[in-house]
């Protein structure tokens, strides 16, 4: 603590980022990074830009990737704004509309652990919103909150998603109250509402390039909404940093969102891991909630989160879990190559089973 923090900064608990591998043989399943490599096409766009590009300052607006983003997501281009990262597009929608909101926004109770991050350092806190008996969003207690909410889709850490008809209830359930919904993980089996933009203007998505289209060392993500939300979210932006996505990025991210081909390849091959990693694991005695991500929150009854992590650990394999009460029991897996997921059943047997 030091004399010069200010008293916002004294109270703030800042988010805990999942654990970096130290070394190139460690099985690194815990920060649902996407587990293929991303697009040839892209990283050769990569290689071939021009040297120029790099002298210079980026475009501010990233005009081709928005326009590319724009076209995969079947929207005009003021309805998109490119940042680094969906968590800085959070941070921005936080800035913009929930720092001096009379009503606190609410979220899920177990959901992403840097809302109430925002909420210290951005906003005037949270309501949270107590889960269902299964773990999912209690829609009907979401849309009596009078205020905003703010909520994943699919959620994390359960990996489970809403439906469409939900997202368009909340959404019509009363036009003046802002829906953020976070599609980090969108990609992999759930629906987005970026169709809905047309038709509310209170609806914001944020989304990222760093699981969809494996690119999450590169740090580009983007917002979708009414052209008004989007205006917001450029004023916030342009106070900050006017250049905030280079121009590297800007090549390598336009080309992946255009590469289709590769898009729905790797998620299929990541949905049909997903299945393998479920069935592997329930044959070891787990219980694994339903999962629409690219990961799987799993708990076993003779072993905590934090015990099977700190076991893998040993093994040179990374999961997640968390020492609060309502997750201990839980462990989050990302959903691996087949390799990396045959190694971590067979450890998981040893520790489990001695075999």
């Amino acid at each position: 603590m030091s004399r010069f923090w200010s008293s916002t900064l004294n109270r703030l608990s800042p988010y805990v980022p999942g654990e970096q591998a130290q070394r190139s043989d460690v099985i690194k399943l815990n920060t649902n990074e996407h587990a293929l490599p991303p697009s040839s096409e892209a990283l050769e766009a990569g290689k071939a830009i021009d040297p120029e590009r790099l002298r210079k300052y980026p475009d501010p607006h990233s005009k081709a990737l928005t326009k590319a983003i724009a076209d995969f997501c079947k929207l005009a281009e003021d309805n998109v704004l490119v940042a680094n990262g969906s968590d800085e597009i959070l941070a921005f929608a936080w800035t913009a509309f929930l720092s001096d909101s009379e009503q606190q926004p609410a979220i899920p109770a177990m959901t992403y652990t840097f809302y109430p991050v925002w909420a210290q350092l951005l906003g005037n806190g949270l309501h949270r919103v107590p889960m269902r008996e299964n773990l999912s969003i209690d829609f009907e207690a979401m849309s009596s909150w009078s205020g905003p909410v703010v909520f994943p889709n699919p959620n994390a850490p359960t990996a489970m998603a809403v439906s469409l008809s939900d997202i368009e209830s909340i959404c019509a359930s009363d036009p003046d109250r802002l829906v953020i919904i976070d599609e980090a993980y969108y990609g992999f089996g759930a629906k987005t509402a970026a169709p809905l933009i047309r038709q509310f203007d209170n609806l914001l998505i944020t989304r990222s390039f760093s699981k969809s289209h494996a690119l999450a060392g590169l740090r580009v993500g983007y917002a979708l909404g009414s052209r008004d939300l989007i205006e917001g979210l450029r004023r916030v932006k342009d106070s900050f940093n006017s250049y905030p996505v280079d121009a590297h990025a800007q090549t390598v991210a336009a080309v992946a969102i255009s590469d289709s081909d590769w898009f729905e390849q790797a998620s299929a091959t990541i949905i049909e891991n997903r299945a393998e990693l479920k069935a592997g694991l329930e044959g070891l005695g787990f219980d694994v909630l339903p999962s629409e991500a690219n990961f799987l929150l799993a708990k076993h009854p003779q072993h905590t989160g934090v015990t099977l992590t700190e076991k893998l650990r040993e093994a040179g394999i990374l999961v997640r879990s968390w020492s609060s009460e309502d997750l201990l029991p839980w462990v989050r897996i990302t959903v691996g190559t087949k390799n990396q997921q045959q190694t971590l059943l067979a450890e998981l047997k040893s520790i489990l089973f001695g075999a």
